[in-house]
C-alpha cells in the first residue's frame, strides 16, 4: 500500500468541492501525496492508505451518494484511518457556534459505518441560484428573507485549514 491519501467529497451546490481541495493542499503542503476526487468517480480504494471523506448537510444527512460511498467501502475503510468532515449552513447562521453539537450528531450515520480518526464540521457558502428548484430552494429563500441566513461565503478558512493540518500525523503516522 502506498503512503498516498484521498480525499473524497460529495457536494449539492459546489462549497464541499473548495473544502475538500483546501484539505487536499494542506495535507500536500505536509509532504503527502493526495488525490482530490468526487465520490462518484471512485471506484478503488486499495491504492490509499488514509482517506479523508465529506459530504455536504442536506435534510441533517450526509448526502446519499456520500452515505452510499462509505456503505459501499466499509470494509476498505475499516483497514486503513479515515477522518470525515461536513459542510453544513447551519453553522452559518447567527450565533452558528451553538449549534455544532447539534450538527455533530449529523456525523452519527457515519460514524455507525466507519470510526473517524478526527471529524471536521465547517460552514458552507449559499447561493440560492445553485440550490436545485424546489423545496430547498424556498426555505433558503424565506430564511434569507427572514434573516436566518445570509447569501455569500461562510466558509472559516482558517479552521480549515488548522483541522487539515492537524490530519497529517493522525493519518501517516511514521
Amino acid at each position: 500500500m502506498s503512503s498516498k491519501i484521498l480525499v473524497t467529497y460529495a457536494t449539492c451546490t459546489g462549497s464541499t468541492v473548495g473544502v475538500a481541495e483546501a484539505i487536499g493542499k494542506a495535507l500536500a503542503d505536509q509532504g503527502a501525496q493526495v488525490d482530490v476526487r468526487p465520490m462518484a468517480e471512485v471506484d478503488d480504494l486499495t491504492p490509499y492508505a488514509a482517506v479523508v471523506a465529506g459530504s455536504a448537510i442536506q435534510s441533517k444527512q450526509w448526502l446519499p451518494e456520500a452515505m452510499q460511498f462509505v456503505q459501499t467501502h466499509r470494509t476498505t475503510l475499516a483497514q486503513r484511518p479515515v477522518a470525515a468532515f461536513l459542510v453544513c449552513m447551519t453553522l452559518a447562521m447567527k450565533n452558528g457556534e451553538k449549534y455544532r453539537p447539534f450538527v455533530a450528531d449529523f456525523m452519527q450515520p457515519v460514524r455507525a459505518l466507519v470510526k473517524p480518526v478526527s471529524e471536521g464540521l465547517f460552514a458552507g457558502a449559499l447561493d440560492i441560484s445553485k440550490v436545485p428548484y424546489g423545496q430547498a430552494r424556498l426555505m433558503f429563500r424565506i430564511s434569507v428573507l427572514f434573516g436566518v441566513w445570509k447569501e455569500g461565503d461562510h466558509r472559516d478558512w482558517d479552521a480549515i485549514n488548522a483541522w487539515a493540518e492537524s490530519l497529517g500525523p493522525l493519518l501517516l503516522p511514521d
